[in-house]
């Protein structure tokens, strides 16, 4: 299974706890990617936690061994015509998942999540590991 996939946070959170499906796929991708809202999503869980400084480090390693997307003037484009698009079909989604999505597209990206509400985004391809 070669290709590209953004991570989503909940598909990082399962790595995190060893999920043997999440290491498979990863182990089988071509090229993985996150972007920096899914790592501050993450920092944020890390911060509530029982255990903030060693999942904080734990994020630190992994951040140090993918490649991290950012945004720029293109992503917020894309997020403006996403928003716009499940406004008028009358489904919002959080924030930082059009952020996400939004990343997807601008990078021609799979986006790996568990999380169904992403099907409500048009021309995004998902992938639930």
């Amino acid at each position: 299974m070669s290709g590209r996939y953004l991570l989503d946070t909940n598909i990082i959170i399962a790595l995190f706890a060893d999920d043997a499906s999440v290491r498979r796929n990863i182990e089988k991708a071509g090229e993985i990617f996150t972007s920096s809202i899914t790592i501050g999503e993450l920092c944020f869980g890390a911060l509530k936690s029982n255990r903030p400084a060693e999942n904080l480090a734990r994020i630190e390693d992994f951040a140090a061994n993918i490649a991290i997307l950012n945004c720029d003037t293109d992503t917020g484009r894309r997020h403006g015509e996403i928003e716009d698009a499940l406004r008028i079909k009358g489904r919002p989604l959080p924030e930082n998942d059009v952020w996400v999505a939004s990343i997807a597209r601008q990078n021609d990206l799979s986006l790996v999540t568990r999380d169904a509400h992403f099907n409500e985004i048009s021309d995004l391809r998902i992938v639930a590991w």
